[in-house]
C-alpha cells in the first residue's frame, strides 16, 4: 500500500510541471483575439453560417481573400430573394431585391457578416475585458471560447468560439447584461483554401454598379451636444437632413466604439412627436424623450438603460457654433 501511495505522489509531482508548462504556453484571451483579427483579414477562406434572431434565421455564405495587397469579399444570402454584397478594395456594392444595385466607397460591409472580423482588438482592450472561457467544439472543430465583456456594463457583450487551427470565428453569441441571448452566428462549414482567392480574383474584371456620389455637405455646427457617453464611443458623423416620408427636418449624430454603434436624432416638436418610447427588438434599441421643446431619439445597438441615459444627457446651446469653437462638438 505504501509503495502505491509513493508511486501516486511521484506521478502527480511529474505531471504538475507539465500542466504548468501547458498553461504557460496557452495564449491569453487577448492574444487569441489578435490571432483572430489577423486571420480574418489575411486568409483566403469561405464560411457558411446561420444568423439566428428572435423571429428569423438567415443562411449565408461569406468568402474572403487578400490578393496583391487588396481585399476581396463576397457575401451571399443562401435563402429567400437573391441578395449579395461584394467588396473590392474600398468599394462595396449592394444587390438587394426591389432596389437598383449601387456601390459606395467604404472599407466595411454593412451586412450580417460574422462579428469581430474587422475590429481593432488593441483599441477595444481599453473598454472591454477579454476572458478565457475554456474550450469547446463548434462546426466540427476544437475552439477557444472567449468572452468580450464591457468594463462599464453600459453595453452588450460577445461570447466567441475561435478555431484553434485557422483562428477564424466559428460562433458568436451576442448577450445582454443579464447574459440572455440576443443574436447568434454559427458556422455550419468552412474552408481555408487558396482556391477561394482564385475565385474572388475574378472580381477584378467584373463591372460593378457605379459609385453613388453623394452631394458634399458642409460640416453642421449643431446647437446641442451629448453630455454623457460610455467610455470609448467617438463621434463618427453629424448632419442635418429631412426624413423621407414626412419631410420633417432632423439633426443627427452617429457614435461608435468600434464594436457597437448608435445614433442620436433631434427635431422640433410637431404633430409627429412621440415621447416616452423605450423599445428593444433584438440587438436594436429605440429610446425617445421630449426635452426643451425638442424630440430626442436614440437608436442603436446598446441596452435600453444606456440609450435612455444618453437621451437624457442631451443639452442645448442657443448660440450656434459655440461648440465648434470650444471643441464640444466632439462630444
Amino acid at each position: 500500500m505504501k509503495k502505491i501511495l509513493v508511486g501516486a505522489v511521484a506521478l502527480v509531482s511529474l505531471l504538475l510541471p507539465l500542466q504548468a508548462s501547458a498553461e504557460a504556453e496557452k495564449p491569453s484571451a487577448e492574444a487569441l483575439l489578435l490571432q483572430m483579427e489577423q486571420a480574418s483579414q489575411a486568409l483566403s477562406y469561405e464560411i457558411s453560417y446561420i444568423r439566428v434572431k428572435k423571429n428569423s434565421i438567415d443562411t449565408l455564405r461569406y468568402r474572403h481573400a487578400l490578393e496583391d495587397g487588396q481585399g476581396y469579399s463576397h457575401l451571399l444570402y443562401l435563402s429567400g430573394p437573391p441578395q449579395e454584397v461584394i467588396q473590392r478594395g474600398n468599394e462595396v456594392s449592394y444587390f438587394e431585391p426591389g432596389l437598383d444595385p449601387f456601390t459606395v466607397i467604404s472599407g466595411k460591409m454593412v451586412a450580417p457578416v460574422m462579428p469581430l472580423m474587422k475590429v481593432d482588438i488593441k483599441d477595444l482592450a481599453h473598454y472591454y475585458d477579454f476572458i478565457s472561457m475554456g474550450r469547446a467544439r463548434e462546426a466540427g472543430v476544437t475552439c477557444d471560447v472567449v468572452r468580450i465583456a464591457p468594463k462599464d456594463g453600459a453595453r452588450y457583450s460577445y461570447l466567441v468560439w475561435v478555431d484553434q487551427l485557422s483562428h477564424l470565428v466559428m460562433r458568436a453569441d451576442l448577450l445582454d447584461r443579464n447574459g440572455d441571448l440576443l443574436e447568434q452566428f454559427r458556422a455550419v462549414s468552412y474552408a481555408v483554401n487558396p482556391k477561394v482567392a482564385e475565385m474572388l480574383s475574378k472580381l477584378k474584371a467584373v463591372k460593378l454598379p457605379e459609385v453613388v456620389k453623394l452631394p458634399i455637405q458642409k460640416k453642421a455646427n449643431l446647437d446641442w451636444k451629448v453630455s454623457w457617453l460610455p467610455d470609448g464611443f467617438q463621434l463618427i458623423s453629424g448632419d442635418r437632413h429631412r426624413l423621407l416620408m414626412t419631410e420633417r427636418p432632423v439633426e443627427s449624430r452617429m457614435y461608435s466604439d468600434g464594436l457597437f454603434s448608435f445614433s442620436v436624432y433631434v427635431s422640433d416638436i410637431d404633430s409627429y412627436a412621440i415621447s416616452g418610447q423605450l423599445v428593444r427588438q433584438g440587438r436594436r434599441t429605440l429610446s425617445n424623450i421630449v426635452k426643451d421643446n425638442k424630440e430626442i431619439t436614440v437608436v442603436g445597438d446598446i441596452p435600453p438603460s444606456t440609450a435612455r441615459q444618453i437621451a437624457e444627457s442631451v443639452t442645448f446651446d442657443n448660440t450656434k457654433g459655440t461648440q465648434a469653437k470650444t471643441g464640444a462638438g466632439n462630444q
